[in-house]
């Protein structure tokens, strides 16, 4: 795989002498081995958006000296690259079924500043239909079922929308799940599919917020509410600094008068969310069971993410075994046990994983 230059390179006008450009080589090297990269005499800058938790500019530029952030070498070594480590969790998933869990933004997509403009690229899309014609493969987004599908466009694919709160699958194998909040439907080609709303009963709440914030919220500029259908999202990276606490606070006091529902943070964000039982974690298990792999011994569950609610989902896959990849940049507190560093290692894998499985003579196809 080609090289690129590590984001973390701080880069400024003045050139080191000989003694320091050796050290700094020295300390590059350590780096590159334990993202499990070999040196190379090529690099060319990274153009795509990083995760919403790292959000820095990759890219060296000749005669500038470099820093190395010799933290993130440490977090690596805990957290190694799962394209370095693909051999070894190839083997951990012998005579199992691998299912393939993937967040959206930050995941397949980059961060961008209009979340209604965080387009995949075809190239991803294609990977992850590729993958999805190997393993069952599933999105588990924040965003809504429909925004989540209108992005990704495969019919291939289950999904999981509003943080695993509108879950379209496949008919339930077993009766663990209350059937109230199952709906009958069909896919765009005609296959039966169930909705699974485990938060139905809070809807007509979620909307009455929607226009108490929307009222709240219109004096102050740079302020997105997005409808999410079960969960409110607050974006507020367009507001000005000294308007962040006017925000939060309308999002306090809206809060005081709707007891059933509460605050999470992101990126950027205030996701108001129905205060139940119910999260990514929660949606990464009814997939499995609806897929028929209650018994973790016969499935090897693969998850993907960069946001602080895929924690849920890496938590679930380390108490069953699993493959939890948190994507990031730099060092973070996470359960994840491997990671990839942006959207394009992201894809990198998936084609890797997809190769691996068209190969592969004991991968189950889906139909």
């Amino acid at each position: 795989m080609s090289l690129h230059p590590h984001p973390l390179f701080l880069l400024n006008k003045s050139s080191p002498d000989p003694s320091q450009l050796m050290v700094l080589v020295r300390i590059a090297a350590k780096l590159y081995e334990a993202m499990g990269m070999k040196r190379s005499t090529r690099s060319r800058s990274e153009s795509m958006s990083k995760s919403r938790h790292d959000h820095v500019d990759g890219g060296c530029r000749g005669g500038e000296s470099i820093a190395i952030d010799q933290n993130y070498i440490s977090w690596l070594k805990e957290h190694p690259s799962a394209l370095s480590s693909f051999h070894h969790m190839i083997n951990a998933s012998k005579g199992k079924q691998i299912v393939v869990f993937l967040d959206y933004d930050g995941t397949l997509s980059p961060i961008v500043s209009d979340p209604e403009r965080a387009f995949m690229s075809d190239e991803m899309r294609a990977a992850v239909h590729d993958v999805s014609n190997c393993f069952p493969t599933a999105i588990i987004s924040g965003r809504s079922l429909k925004k989540v599908f209108d992005f990704v466009k495969l019919n291939e694919v289950y999904y999981s929308g509003s943080h695993g709160m509108e879950t379209m699958g496949p008919p339930p194998k077993n009766k663990s799940y209350d059937s109230k909040y199952h709906q009958r439907s069909f896919d765009n080609e005609g296959n039966e599919v169930i909705i699974f709303q485990p938060a139905l009963d809070f809807l007509p709440a979620v909307r009455k917020i929607s226009s108490e914030l929307t009222e709240r919220m219109k004096n102050i500029q740079g302020v997105m509410i997005e409808d999410n259908k079960f969960c409110l999202s607050v974006h507020y990276r367009h507001v000005k600094d000294e308007d962040y606490g006017r925000v939060e606070e309308e999002v306090q006091l809206m809060l005081v008068n709707n007891p059933d529902f509460h605050m999470t943070r992101g990126n950027k964000v205030l996701e108001i969310r129905p205060s139940i039982q119910w999260n990514k974690g929660d949606a990464l298990k009814y997939l499995l069971d609806t897929l028929g792999f209650q018994n973790s011994h016969d499935v090897f569950p693969i998850y993907i993410g960069d946001d602080r609610t895929d924690e849920d989902a890496f938590k679930v896959l380390r108490e069953r075994g699993g493959y939890p990849i948190i994507v990031s940049s730099t060092p973070r507190e996470t359960m994840a046990l491997h990671s990839l560093r942006n959207p394009l290692e992201v894809q990198s894998f998936l084609v890797r994983l997809s190769r691996w499985g068209f190969d592969s003579p004991t991968t189950s196809h889906p139909q």
